[in-house]
């Protein structure tokens, strides 16, 4: 049997690997447009950087390494022109000397990948404008930067690629803006969650320009929306595309976005053509519709599952919930599943909460903190998404809530599970235990929530008792207007100082002690609510919109 793939990047080079250990007698070409494959796409910002020194690191396979441990005929620099699925074959051109010729197959895998957006605006084609999707374009970066000497970069798109740039550029000694057409970077999070990163961004040195876009790229700044910021040199990063020309000339369906449509056996609507990777229209693993989620770790297991079925091994692709991290400076950011945006469109019911956890025992040196927050159906109590903002162990705790979505667990699941405890590394009472305790809380009645974006709206006529139970000192610092102060633990000594019957809403910094308190006021008959998340995230979540508006007034 005789295989093709067409894309030799993540899932073609995985469907290859595995086609190998499952079929040693089979014929396995992999037809590559570039120069280079299966090399390190989410290391390319890094090496821009200079936290990758070398660029072979960023090449985790070669033809000859290919070709001398899986007996794989690897031919980069050979384009795939055109398909004839009646006739099985594929038309090739090699690059480098022009020669066209048809190869045929059996099998057939598509892994072409997406490409870069590149929006259609006066400058967008200059020589100073570069995207970045493969080790050509990082090549150009930082060939660019060496030579150029640039002293200021504008990235267009605060998506994970955008901010991963942002901090390396910042890191090769460049000033630095980025410009986002949200109202907030990171689309996976929701903006309370984003407005951390905002905050802790800005401190590096790094200009946030939201809720505005490029109307044209100069030779010397970057004209916006609204004012206009300097810029030696530009990233786009807005986005990518399905690269799917090849498959829609012949007949291969694809959907609106011009992704190839497959079923859970990575099968197209042609016999014996597969595809896999960027350019194909997974199943969202949470909501079972069509999603477009370019993330490698999918792309790898769609290519296995592809390879398995050539090698008649019958496995299944189950969908993708769109796990990812990613580092910016010291800051850990991190998301599964859904957000409020993504359940509020799929028409979910669903509740959710936040917590403030430290990375470790307190009493152990060096802990910090971190803010999670999680999403769960009301029927039927599955955890439908997660987000936490931080710096150390966001990374481990964010792999349990991806597991713990793919094997189908409650929210109130997360109190039961034991995790590995030593003050070094964690909690009696790790933060992904407390988010199971807090929901538990939630689920069974015994606390009742109001959130941040509820706190303006609170009548302050005297018809509800609003209370702030942090110390004297922290009221010092800074207060919610209309809040009463009363310490926490003073508060039972002082519970003549709230009119009984009426609601009481109660802060504190985080979330626990304003719990605390709730149960207290509740066990004296007090009907209370807590604010989920706490005055830190109140504080937060508001100062995103004053980021906001300061981008914008301040590129008038």
């Amino acid at each position: 049997m005789k295989t093709v793939i067409i894309g030799g990047v993540a899932g073609g080079a995985s469907a290859a690997a595995r086609l190998r250990r499952l079929d040693e007698a089979a014929e396995i070409i992999i037809l590559e447009r570039g120069g280079y494959v299966s090399f390190a796409n989410c290391g390319l910002p890094y090496y821009v950087g200079g936290v990758i020194a070398n660029q072979s690191q960023l090449t985790l396979q070669t033809p000859e390494s290919f070709r001398a441990r899986f007996r794989i005929d690897v031919r980069v620099r050979h384009e795939a022109v055109s398909l004839n699925p009646e006739a099985q074959t594929v038309t090739v051109r090699n690059l480098d000397t022009g020669e066209t010729y048809t190869e045929s197959y059996d099998s057939l895998i598509l892994s072409p990948g997406a490409e870069p957006i590149r929006p259609e605006m006066e400058g967008a084609g200059s020589p100073q404008v570069f995207t970045l999707r493969n080790i050509p374009d990082t090549l150009k970066i930082k060939e660019y930067i060496d030579q150029a000497k640039p002293r200021t970069a504008v990235v267009v798109g605060g998506g994970y690629i955008g901010v991963e740039m942002a901090e390396n550029l910042r890191q090769a000694g460049l000033q630095v803006a980025v410009v986002e057409r949200a109202s907030h970077l990171i689309a996976p999070l929701d903006p309370d969650m984003a407005a951390d990163v905002h905050r802790y961004i800005q401190s590096q040195g790094i200009q946030l320009y939201l809720n505005n876009g490029v109307k044209a790229i100069g030779s010397r700044d970057v004209v916006l929306q609204t004012g206009s910021i300097p810029a030696d040199m530009v990233i786009l990063s807005v986005g990518v595309r399905p690269e799917t020309g090849l498959a829609q000339a012949c007949g291969i369906p694809t959907n609106q976005r011009g992704s190839i449509v497959v079923d859970s056996r990575m099968r197209t609507g042609v016999p014996n053509i597969y595809a896999v990777g960027d350019a194909v229209e997974a199943e969202n693993f949470i909501t079972g519709a069509p999603a477009f989620l370019p993330l490698a770790g999918p792309a790898n297991k769609q290519g296995r599952v592809a390879a398995d079925q050539i090698a008649g091994v019958d496995s299944v692709y189950t969908g993708t919930q769109g796990s990812a991290v990613l580092k910016l400076f010291d800051m850990t950011i991190a998301a599964t599943g859904l957000n409020e945006a993504a359940a509020a469109a799929a028409g979910l019911s669903y509740d959710k909460t936040y917590l403030y956890a430290g990375s470790h025992a307190g009493y152990y040196p060096g802990a910090s903190n971190m803010s999670i927050k999680a999403l769960w159906d009301k029927e039927t109590l599955k955890i439908l998404g997660a987000q936490i903002v931080g710096f150390e162990g966001v990374d481990k705790r964010m792999d349990v809530l991806a597991t713990a979505i793919r094997l189908g667990a409650k929210i109130t699941d997360l109190a039961q599970l034991e995790l590995c405890y030593a003050p070094p590394f964690g909690s009696a009472k790790d933060p992904v235990n407390m988010l199971g305790f807090v929901a538990e809380n939630i689920v069974t009645g015994k606390v009742k929530q109001f959130f941040w974006h509820d706190v303006d709206r609170l009548p302050r006529d005297g018809s509800v008792s609003l209370l702030d139970v942090r110390t004297p000192a922290e009221v010092s610092q800074s207060r919610i207007e209309g809040f009463a102060s009363i310490p926490l633990d003073s508060l039972r000594d002082r519970l003549g100082e709230l009119p009984p019957g009426k609601p009481v809403y109660v802060h504190c910094h985080s979330g626990l002690r304003s719990y605390i308190a709730c149960r207290i006021l509740t066990g004296r008959g007090y009907d209370c609510y807590n604010l989920a998340g706490g005055w830190r995230l109140y504080q937060s979540a508001t100062h995103q919109q004053t980021v906001s508006e300061y981008s914008c007034t301040d590129c008038k």
